[in-house]
C-alpha cells in the first residue's frame, strides 16, 4: 500500500463547545480552539478534527445543520475560524471538519421550502411517504425516537429521520441535492481545510422495501443500502479527488469485509473509516472480543485500505472509564489505553481530554444531562413504567454526555473552561485531575502519550508493519507484534487490575517505552511495555 501523510498522522479531536470558553458564555468556542493550538501541537498531534460549528438550533450539538455556509453564534464567526485555520497550518497542524449531510435540521431552508407545498422543488430533497393505514409507513425505529417517521398533517405525509425529528433525512436520490452539497464541500475545501470526518456516511442511501422489520430495536436495516458506494464514488470523483485531503467515514454497523469496500484504495471512495464493533459490542471491556475485532479488521484491509484505532470521542464514554480502571490504576489504565490504541494497525484518535487521563461522569439527575438520545430513552422507558431511579443508573454508563463535561485545564472555578455558568457541569474531579497538575508531573499521562506518538513517528514499523496477535486465548494479556523488513516491535499489555507472569520471553529485546517507573519480573496490573528488537545485527 502506497504511504500517505493521514496514514502516519495522529488526530486531535475537538469538540469545541466543551473545549475552552473565551467570553463567559459558558460554551466553548472556536477562538478557545486557536489559543490552545499550540497544546495540541505540543502533545503531538498532527490533524485537529473539529465537530460541527455550522448555523443550527443546537437540537443535537450542532448535528442539525440549518446553514452550511455561516458559523453558528455560540462558536464565534468565520473570521474566528479562518484564523484557527490560517495558525494551524502556520505551525503545522491540519484542520479536518464534520460533514454531515445525511439530514439537515427541520429549520434548514431546503426543509422550510421542502414542507411549505407538495409542489415546492425542494420537496424532492426529502424523503416522504404517505400513511399506511392511518399510520407511519412502518415500524423502523430512528436512533434518537421511537419511529422515524414523523407526521406533518398540512401535506399529510411523513418525512424519514434516522434521527430527531428536526434532523429530517436528505434524499439522495435527487442528483440536484448532491450537487448542492458537493458545492458546498468545495467551499470548505477552497477555503483551505484538510478533510472530513463524514458523519454515518453509509445512511446516505435508503432501504427501497418499506415492510416492516422483525426487529426494530437492530437500526442496521438504516444503513448499508444499495446505492449507497455510487454516491461515495461519485463525490470522489467530483470533489475529492481534486484536493490533497483525507476523509474518514462514521460507518455503523459493518463487518470488516463490508467495510473494505468503502477504503479499498481501488475504489476511489473514502481513505478511512470508524467501524462501531467495539463501542456496539463491548459495553464493558472484552479482551478476546476485543482480540477478535482486531484480528478480523486487520485481515479485513489488509493490502487494501486503513483503519482508525479510537475506544472514545464525544458519542462515547471515556475509554478509562468504560475499559479501564477509572479509580486506583486511572493513570497506569490511560497509559495502557494509550499504547494500545497508537501501537494497533491504524490511524490513532485523540479525544480532548483523553491525553491527561480525564474520566466519565455519573450525574444525580435527568434534568444534569444534555444527551438527547439518553433523555428521548429515559422519557421513553419511564413513560413504560419502569422506574425512574433504576433507568438513569441503567442509561449512564453509555450516556454521550460522559465524554462532553468540559475540558479541565485547571483547578479554578469550572477547571478553567469558563469564566461563566458552562452550558455543561463539569466533572467534580477536576480539583485533581486538569492539564496543568498533569503538565507538572514528568511522568504524567500528557508525557507519555508525547513519548508514545513520537515513537509511532519514528520508527514506520508501528504504522505500516505487519500485525500478530502472539497471545490470542488469553482473556487479561495482550501480546502483540508490528513488523516490517528487519524491525521488529513486541507490545506486551496486562489489561486487568491483577499481576501477571510475562507470557513470552523478551531476553534480548530492548525496552523502548513503558508505563511504569522501573521493570519487573512480573506485569504489575495496566502494564504496558514496547519492545524492540532488530535483524539487523
Amino acid at each position: 500500500m502506497k504511504r500517505t501523510w493521514w496514514k502516519e498522522a495522529v488526530v486531535y479531536q475537538v469538540y469545541w463547545r466543551s473545549f475552552l470558553d473565551t467570553n463567559g458564555d459558558g460554551y466553548g468556542d472556536l477562538e478557545g480552539v486557536r489559543q490552545k493550538l499550540p497544546y495540541i501541537k505540543e502533545l503531538g498531534a498532527d490533524v485537529v478534527w473539529l465537530n460541527p460549528f455550522y448555523v443550527s438550533p443546537d437540537k443535537d450539538n450542532g448535528y442539525d445543520i440549518a446553514d452550511y455556509y455561516r458559523v453558528m453564534d455560540k462558536a464565534g464567526t468565520m473570521e474566528d475560524f479562518e484564523r484557527l485555520l490560517q495558525e494551524a497550518h502556520a505551525i503545522g497542524l491540519k484542520v479536518i471538519l464534520d460533514l454531515v449531510v445525511n439530514h439537515t435540521s427541520d429549520q434548514h431552508a431546503w426543509f422550510l421550502e421542502a414542507k411549505a407545498s407538495v409542489d415546492s422543488p425542494k420537496r424532492d430533497y426529502y424523503i416522504w411517504h404517505d400513511p399506511v393505514d392511518g399510520k407511519a409507513p412502518n415500524n423502523w425505529r430512528s436512533y434518537f425516537a421511537p419511529s422515524c417517521w414523523e407526521y406533518h398533517a398540512e401535506s399529510e405525509q411523513y418525512y424519514y429521520h434516522s434521527f430527531a425529528v428536526e434532523q429530517p433525512d436528505l434524499n439522495w436520490e435527487n442528483g440536484t441535492l448532491r450537487q448542492e452539497i458537493y458545492r458546498m464541500m468545495r467551499f470548505w475545501l477552497d477555503k483551505g481545510i484538510d478533510g472530513f470526518r463524514m458523519d454515518v456516511i453509509n445512511l446516505l442511501a435508503k432501504r427501497e422495501d418499506l415492510s416492516d422489520v422483525a426487529d426494530p430495536y437492530d437500526l442496521s436495516y438504516l444503513a448499508n443500502n444499495p446505492g449507497i458506494h455510487d454516491y461515495l464514488q461519485e463525490m470522489h470523483d467530483q470533489v475529492l479527488q481534486h484536493y490533497d485531503c483525507m476523509t474518514v467515514g462514521e460507518i455503523p454497523f459493518v463487518t470488516p469485509a463490508e467495510g473494505a469496500l468503502y477504503v479499498d484504495e481501488s475504489r476511489r471512495e473514502l481513505d478511512t473509516l470508524f467501524h462501531f464493533q467495539i463501542a456496539d459490542e463491548m459495553p464493558t471491556w472484552d479482551m478476546l472480543r476485543f482480540k477478535e475485532i482486531q484480528r478480523d479488521w486487520y485481515e479485513g484491509l489488509k493490502g487494501k485500505g486503513w483503519n482508525s484505532q479510537f475506544l472514545n470521542n464525544h458519542d462515547h464514554t471515556r475509554q478509562v472509564t468504560r475499559y479501564g480502571n477509572d479509580r486506583e490504576h486511572r493513570i497506569a489504565s490511560a497509559k495502557l489505553l494509550a499504547t494500545l490504541t497508537h501501537t494497533l494497525p491504524g490511524m490513532p484518535y485523540i479525544y480532548q481530554g483523553e491525553e491527561i487521563g480525564m474520566t466519565g461522569v455519573a450525574f444525580d439527575s435527568i434534568d444534569e444531562y444534555q444527551d438527547i438520545a439518553m433523555r428521548n430513552r429515559y422519557a421513553e422507558e419511564v413513560a413504560n413504567g419502569r422506574d425512574a431511579r433504576e433507568v438513569l443508573t441503567s442509561l449512564q454508563l453509555l450516556s454521550r454526555d460522559n465524554s462532553r463535561t468540559p475540558m479541565q485545564w485547571n483547578t479554578l472555578k469550572h477547571g478553567g473552561f469558563s469564566k461563566g455558568k458552562p452550558w455543561m457541569s463539569i466533572n467534580p474531579n477536576y480539583t485533581y485531575l486538569n492539564v496543568e497538575t498533569d503538565l507538572s508531573q514528568e511522568d504524567s499521562v500528557f508525557r507519555y502519550y508525547q513519548r508514545l506518538i513520537r515513537l509511532r513517528r519514528e520508527n514506520p514499523a508501528l504504522i505500516y508493519g505487519e500485525f500478530m496477535d502472539l497471545l490470542p486465548n488469553d482473556p487479561f494479556i495482550h501480546v502483540y507484534e508490528r513488523t516490517l523488513e528487519l524491525e521488529r516491535f513486541v507490545i506486551v499489555l496486562n489489561h486487568s487490575n491483577h499481576t501477571h507472569d510475562v507470557p513470552l520471553p523478551v531476553e534480548g529485546m530492548e525496552l523502548l517505552l513503558s508505563n511504569m517507573v522501573t521493570e519487573h519480573e512480573k506485569l504489575a496490573p495496566h502494564e504496558a511495555r514496547i519492545y524492540y528488537s532488530s535483524l539487523r545485527h
